[in-house]
């Protein structure tokens, strides 16, 4: 977050806050002036007419004095309000001289803080204003670290009613930094449902920050994945999610080669497969899984896109020994006929395997009909290839119910990732 913009500080002016001058006017149209004017006691009326005297012609020395002049003359809310506005006033134009001198250079804030307490305080200050007055006070405290006290005034400011487009996000981020986790998703869920309620659509950042802060919570993770990619179904999103899930260090889940490589068939679906590392280590997986026509077809997508270099060594050589694997391959007819009658359903899963590596979609799923049929087979893994192989058919209700049998973590997870994606196709 940035500190307080000079935009939000304009609007703090002295004219905006005190309703006008304060300085009397000379001669005979002094009283006509006062009598529109705020009632000062007359100590502290002379006071503040030298502090703007002193301000106008940014004299800061001489106004700060005439300040603890007039904080010792005061006696009535107007004099305390009064003084709390001019004290303001003068604390921005010492802020703008700063700025003109070095427009780069820091710029001390924080004294703002005490004549803003003042005036929220103050039973004579306008409620229009006190939620503006209470951001930005907010934001002093967050410039300090004093996140309870950011916490304090940024919460105020909403229940006065200011409307901010990054006030929601800002109350999130500063729970997080005083250890209220669940609170800030708490919040960060609540603000979705009110927006959808209302027929608007969250931010996409809200469900970023929402996926982020839930990796660590437990059950949380997947669902709030599955939010981001319903409302912002991008290829950008769903490899983001991907590689989170399961493919980078200290991902969400651990997963084996056998879920991995159904997890790169997930991103190949949406199309997030995104560069050389992506399309290599697929290709190396699937290859080193016994599937050597997958391995190649993704391999020449990758180059074909421009995501694989083809003329280095390591290339020529994963094409070499993937051309070999499938010169070695036996034909699959015999090897289906002899999985339909054998005892379990383990060769017919094999076989299946081997049918969705050609992308031979309605043969595998047939097999892993099959194998789920007679048992002996890893059901779960079965469940989320057979739900694969018809979401590629294009049959998204034979899909779901394949994914929705896959009970066992983390391919359950899998399996409602690849839901996500026949309920929210990629946009971009």
């Amino acid at each position: 977050m940035n500190t307080v913009s000079r935009a939000l500080l304009s609007a703090l002016l002295m004219t905006g806050v005190a309703g006008g001058a304060i300085v009397a006017a000379p001669a005979a149209a002094q009283k006509k002036k006062a009598d529109k004017g705020p009632k000062l006691s007359p100590a502290a009326l002379k006071a503040a007419q030298a502090v703007q005297t002193a301000t106008t012609a940014n004299d800061f020395p001489t106004a700060e004095a005439a300040l603890v002049q007039m904080d010792a003359a005061v006696t009535t809310d107007q004099d305390r309000y009064t003084a709390a506005a001019l004290r303001l006033d003068m604390e921005q134009a010492r802020l703008r001289v700063a700025r003109a001198a070095n427009p780069n250079g820091p710029v001390d804030q924080s004294r703002l803080a005490a004549p803003l307490d003042a005036l929220l305080a103050s039973p004579l200050t306008e409620q229009s204003r006190k939620g503006q007055m209470a951001y930005i006070r907010g934001q002093l405290a967050y410039d300090a670290k004093q996140y309870p006290q950011t916490l304090q005034y940024w919460q105020q400011a909403k229940q006065l009613g200011y409307v901010d487009p990054n006030l929601d996000m800002n109350v999130m981020r500063v729970k997080e930094l005083t250890g209220d986790s669940q609170g800030a998703l708490t919040d960060l869920n609540a603000e979705i449902q009110r927006a959808t309620a209302a027929g608007q659509k969250p931010k996409e950042e809200l469900y970023r920050y929402g996926m982020a802060k839930s990796v660590k919570q437990p059950g949380q993770a997947v669902p709030s994945m599955q939010r981001l990619l319903a409302a912002y179904p991008t290829a950008k999103n769903w490899r983001d999610v991907s590689v989170l899930y399961g493919l980078q260090q200290g991902s969400v889940a651990t997963l084996d080669k056998q879920q991995k490589l159904d997890l790169f068939r997930l991103m190949h679906h949406t199309r997030s497969l995104a560069d050389q590392y992506d399309y290599r280590e697929y290709a190396q997986d699937a290859a080193a899984r016994g599937l050597p026509e997958e391995a190649k077809r993704i391999l020449d997508e990758g180059a074909a896109a421009g995501k694989i270099p083809t003329g280095g060594p390591d290339y020529k050589a994963m094409r070499t020994e993937i051309a070999k694997a499938i010169a070695a391959e036996s034909p699959l007819g015999p090897l289906e006929t002899k999985a339909k009658s054998a005892g379990d359903g383990k060769l017919a899963a094999q076989t299946a395997d081997a049918y969705l590596s050609q992308n031979n979609n309605a043969k595998a799923a047939d097999l892993y009909r099959v194998a789920l049929q007679k048992g002996g087979v890893n059901a779960d893994e079965a469940n989320t290839r057979l739900g694969i192989a018809l979401a590629r058919q294009g049959d998204k209700e034979g899909a779901r119910a394949a994914f929705t049998a896959v009970k066992g973590a983390p391919r359950s997870d899998l399996a409602q990732l690849w839901i996500t994606s026949l309920d929210s196709p990629v946009t971009a």
